[in-house]
């Protein structure tokens, strides 16, 4: 089979596609036809070694694929050949093939395709795990979301509208901010030349109720600020590089409540929650709740250049890899 090989944590040039053995069929394993991986922000953290889950080397990066079973092992029930799948692999989905527990499949909707399923299980779960277990958002609130045209600002704003709240996008430049648009936020903001706390306030009608912050850096506090009272605002990630200094002061003034995000540590700790999560993301694609995109997709060969775009945020949406 085909892998992309991560040798050591350091720059991604070093990463390089190589032809291994495939890995044999143990009891409840099954084998899975990988059409499409999905690539995200984290995945070229870890091949730089710049993550805190810091795998032995050389291995093979990717948490998350789609595909179709193609074998299976002593042991399993309920799974047949031919069944179309999405799974989260942790590591070694940057493959043409990968064997997992049969445990951890989730099938995948007639209305889904293979690229979109790759794309959707991080950014989706991320935004679902923030909106309905780490706080709530009820019909008619404002959600303002930083990062607005990466893969989770968009899945944010995608379960923001289908759980009835109302969104304001923040980006750093017009297509992003397009994006934003076409997946259904109500206004815009471009954090980088506009006043993000006035703005958000304005448009909210005195501030907002919920901020999504995968972004970190300068645009925190201000986000902070543009909150209303008994406001929550949701720490996700850092991608713009700083982790951000806040003024506590101005949580406690506001009874706000700030809520730290962690979905990948905590599908380790609650598997079955996580199931439950993964279960009801896909019943609202079934029922045509939430429109994930079609991501861009790219081969094997070009994993490095995607990581790479992804961490220098020139990328908007998402992608995938094709083997």
């Amino acid at each position: 089979m085909r892998t992309v090989i991560c040798p050591a944590f350091g720059p991604l040039a070093n990463l390089s596609v190589t032809t291994t053995e495939a890995p044999t069929l143990g009891e409840g394993m099954v084998r899975v036809d990988v059409a499409a991986a999905g690539v995200n922000f984290v995945d070229g953290l870890i091949c730089q070694g710049k993550y805190q889950l810091k795998p032995p080397t050389p291995f093979v990066p990717g948490s998350e694929v789609a595909g179709t079973v193609t074998e299976v092992g002593p042991g399993v029930t309920g799974i047949d050949v031919g069944t179309r799948v999405v799974v989260f692999v942790g590591f070694g989905g940057f493959a043409s093939e990968v064997v997992v527990p049969a445990l951890t499949l989730i099938r995948i909707p007639d209305s889904l395709d293979f690229e979109r399923a790759a794309a959707l299980i991080q950014s989706y779960c991320t935004a679902l795990f923030t909106l309905t277990r780490r706080t709530t958002v009820a019909p008619g609130e404002w959600v303002l979301v930083l990062g607005a045209g990466g893969g989770i600002g968009l899945a944010a704003i995608d379960v923001a509208r289908a759980l009835g709240a109302r969104v304001i996008a923040a980006a750093s430049s017009p297509g992003k901010l397009a994006a934003a648009s076409a997946m259904g936020a109500e206004a815009t903001i471009a954090y980088e030349t506009e006043d993000l706390k006035t703005r958000a306030r304005e448009i909210s009608g005195g501030g907002v109720d919920v901020v999504i912050d995968p972004v970190g850096g300068a645009h925190s506090e201000p986000a902070l600020r543009a909150t209303r009272h008994l406001g929550r605002f949701c720490v996700i990630g850092f991608a713009s590089g700083p982790i951000p200094s806040v003024p506590l002061n101005h949580v406690l003034l506001n009874n706000r409540t700030m809520v730290g995000v962690d979905w990948g540590g905590w599908t380790f700790k609650d598997p079955e929650g996580n199931r439950q999560v993964i279960a009801q993301l896909m019943s609202m694609i079934e029922e045509g709740r939430l429109h994930p995109t079609a991501p861009v997709a790219h081969p094997l060969e070009q994993a490095a250049t995607v990581m790479g775009g992804l961490l220098d945020r020139d990328l908007a949406g998402k992608a995938v890899l094709v083997p």
